[in-house]
């Protein structure tokens, strides 16, 4: 992540780095509504009984989008397109605290870290301005808080939301809230938090598939990023379960993802499959995250169909588009915080700045 970055209170100059923001957060709230259980709710026992009702409704339903905004994704710009990359896009990081706690100390105050997904087309290259709201945004959620490092480390996550909008995004999940509970008087769900953005790729060998991401903010790591297993360049194998297979008690959601059938009988009678970017489009479809302690080599190694058909190297064509990402936030604001937040259309004083450091 080499460049310049944002400056407090002008615009971005070459070779300066981006502003790293310790202050407190503001309180993010908003009001509890009714919404589809998942796990992360299920788990929470503390809340009425009112508050812990589930929807019937698979996913939730949101106002039609407006006219085609501005946005900096610029399709067909990119032709050279390696074979081994499935889907690309951008990709966030957050965090939420745990229950009163606004600002965490350390990761045990962390109650639960999560990864946003913003694809765009395969062929398409990153202009200036924000990624606009395409609403086929993904939230996956991290039970363990940390990602995994080495092959030793294997975490569970799984679908949150899927098709979502920033709008719906804002509502149900930056924001806070407030709740009663008959034991502890009125609980609050801190906002969620900020700890990085960057570029991805979801990429197969043949055998394997490999979530493979480049950071962009921070442009330099610091020691949240680095107790929470974020990397400048990462990658996971990444598998899908087979939802007719039960799991642990303490693993199991509260539904099975509404996979369509050609997805189910690609499962045939194995456990687990290579991720393929159809999965991910529905909620509590549940992901294998294996770390990949050799980094990114693996992922994108390049295929022999790339040299019959002159696409880049995908180490290069990953590399290309975190340099226009780069470039991208450091023309949206000053600031790391608003960069993110202008990106999805939220307003950076109503939410949590980035944290760099517990």
């Amino acid at each position: 992540m080499a460049g310049s970055n944002h400056q407090e209170g002008g615009q971005s100059k070459t070779g300066q780095k981006h502003e790293t923001e310790h202050e407190a957060p503001p309180s993010a709230r908003r009001v509890k509504t009714e919404k589809q259980q998942t796990l992360e709710e299920s788990l929470n026992n503390d809340k009425s009984p009112e508050n812990k009702k589930a929807d019937s409704i698979a996913s939730e339903q949101v106002d039609k989008p407006e006219a085609q905004k501005q946005s900096a994704v610029r399709p067909g710009e990119e032709p050279d397109v390696p074979h081994s990359i499935q889907e690309k896009g951008v990709i966030y990081f957050f965090i939420r605290g745990r229950v009163n706690i606004d600002d965490p100390k350390t990761v045990d105050d962390v109650a639960r870290t999560f990864i946003l997904l913003r694809p765009i087309e395969k062929d398409a290259k990153l202009g200036d301005g924000s990624i606009g709201d395409a609403r086929n945004t993904r939230l996956l959620a991290v039970p363990k808080k940390k990602l995994p490092l080495s092959g030793k480390d294997r975490f569970m996550i799984f679908v949150e939301k899927s098709n979502a909008s920033f709008e719906n995004l804002k509502k149900k999940f930056l924001a806070g809230e407030d709740y009663e509970t008959k034991t502890a008087g009125t609980r609050h769900t801190p906002a969620a938090t900020p700890v990085g953005e960057g570029v991805y790729a979801l990429t197969t060998t043949g055998r394997e598939s490999h979530l493979v991401y480049m950071l962009t903010i921070p442009e330099k790591l610091d020691s949240a990023q680095k107790d929470l297993g974020i990397k400048e360049k990462g990658s996971f194998i990444i598998s899908t379960k087979n939802p007719n297979y039960g799991g642990p008690a303490n693993a199991r959601l509260p539904e099975n993802p509404k996979f369509p059938k050609e997805v189910i009988d690609e499962f045939r009678s194995l456990r687990w499959l290579p991720s393929k970017p159809i999965h991910l489009d529905y909620p509590n479809a549940q992901l294998l995250l294996v770390g990949e302690s050799s980094g990114i080599e693996k992922a994108l190694e390049p295929q022999e169909k790339d040299d019959e058909n002159g696409a880049q190297k995908p180490e290069e064509f990953m590399e290309s588009l975190a340099e226009e990402d780069l470039q991208r936030m450091r023309h949206l604001t000053d600031q790391q915080s608003e960069s993110i937040y202008a990106d999805l259309q939220a307003q950076a004083e109503d939410y949590p700045r980035l944290k760099t450091t517990f």
